[in-house]
């Protein structure tokens, strides 16, 4: 007996040491949030006195923009042409986190109950949209071109014929034109001025990074004609509605962004907030997310989107070391994040809106409307309190 029991804890440290735990040893929480389990400080290895800290350290860095997330937008981007507000936008809330270490909460504060814009957090969406695709052989290979799945005239130029899915993943595509009454060159134009950004030389796709919120919605189109149906059925079928998100989360385009598939009106949705639209959720479905993403893609017995995806997620893209899939963004040489493990990965979006995901601390951190050059403060305080225990 005696040694059948110490075989079988020298293969529990085995799985342990090995990532390889079984599935029914993590905690996944019910559907509804009151009853998702709390934990102490000191039972999740935290300080408590400093785990307050870290807490007090985020709520006095709020983020100083507006609230009204439709001016805080005019003008952040407000040296851009054809900057318009062409979708919902929010009044947003006050400064407002949660943690979860082992999946259980350990921390919350704020409003976070309340339905708020997430901005470019909605990118992980989309591209775990694409994962979905992915893994139900809908899109057979990343680097296929796009214009070899679909017919659209948004594909159908020189240039746009030669960009692969995984160009879009990783924003390298380089997509030229005008979507939704925006052109790709008035987003984040480059120079002094704005309106000689069109001029410029198109480099070829894959060659060059660049955040572009055009390209992203092109992206968005691209996915709305392989699945033809509304993207955020596709997301509440096969990722919100399994992982117990809420029902209160929604994904908006612009009242321009409709289009006719198989003879029904559909709209485009949008990849975050930067003209409204985007994806509207509480924190605890942010959270609900991290785990997901925490426990590459499983959730219970259900494995979500597949460990393939969560790797191809997470790798670093050649052209920006920081930058996996949208909107995942990876810790190469804690070049993101110092204080930070190099394997954590964060989905951000503006305001701030953080979703920190540390495997090696197994331990995800929301926190919404934190100013950007507070993050890595508030991730050091955080795991400050856990190395104190």
């Amino acid at each position: 007996m005696f040694r059948l029991n110490f075989l079988l804890a020298a293969l529990m440290i085995t799985w342990v040491s090995t990532g390889l735990v079984m599935a029914q040893t993590d905690y996944f929480p019910s559907k509804n949030n009151a009853e998702w389990e709390r934990k102490s400080a000191a039972e999740l290895g935290f300080s408590k006195r400093k785990l307050d800290n870290a807490i007090e350290f985020a709520q006095s860095q709020e983020s100083q923009r507006p609230k009204d997330q439709a001016l805080a937008s005019a003008l952040g981007f407000a040296r851009e042409p054809y900057n318009q507000i062409l979708g919902p936008t929010t009044i947003r809330g006050e400064q407002t986190g949660i943690i979860l270490r082992h999946g259980y909460i350990v921390a919350e504060w704020g409003e976070p109950l309340k339905v708020d814009m997430t901005h470019s957090i909605t990118k992980s969406f989309l591209s775990s949209v694409a994962g979905l695709a992915y893994d139900r052989k809908l899109i057979r290979n990343l680097d296929d071109t796009i214009s070899s799945y679909i017919n659209s005239p948004h594909f159908d130029s020189e240039h746009n014929r030669s960009i692969s899915w995984d160009h879009m993943l990783r924003q390298t595509s380089a997509w030229e034109g005008t979507l939704w009454a925006k052109p790709d060159w008035a987003d984040r134009p480059v120079g002094d001025d704005p309106f000689a950004w069109p001029k410029r030389i198109i480099p070829k796709a894959g060659s060059e990074w660049k955040y572009n919120d055009v390209r992203v919605n092109a992206f968005a189109l691209a996915l709305l004609e392989l699945w033809r149906r509304p993207l955020p059925e596709v997301l509440k079928q096969h990722l919100m509605d399994p992982i117990g998100a809420s029902d209160s989360w929604r994904w908006h385009g612009y009242e321009n962004s409709w289009v006719v598939i198989d003879g029904q009106h559909m709209q485009s949705v949008s990849g975050g907030g930067h003209w409204g639209g985007g994806v509207f959720l509480h924190a605890y479905d942010q959270a609900r997310f991290g785990h997901l993403t925490l426990r590459r893609g499983r959730w219970q017995d259900q494995q979500v989107f597949s460990e393939e995806w969560y790797r191809l997620a997470t790798t670093p893209t050649e052209q920006n070391k920081t930058y996996g899939f949208m909107n995942w963004f990876v810790n190469t040489d804690q070049a993101f994040l110092p204080s930070a493990p190099e394997n954590s990965f964060t989905h951000l979006g503006a305001g701030t809106n953080m979703v920190y995901v540390d495997p090696q601390h197994d331990l995800v951190i929301v926190a919404r409307w934190i100013k950007r050059d507070a993050m890595d403060g508030f991730v050091k305080r955080v795991l400050a309190a856990l190395d104190a225990q």
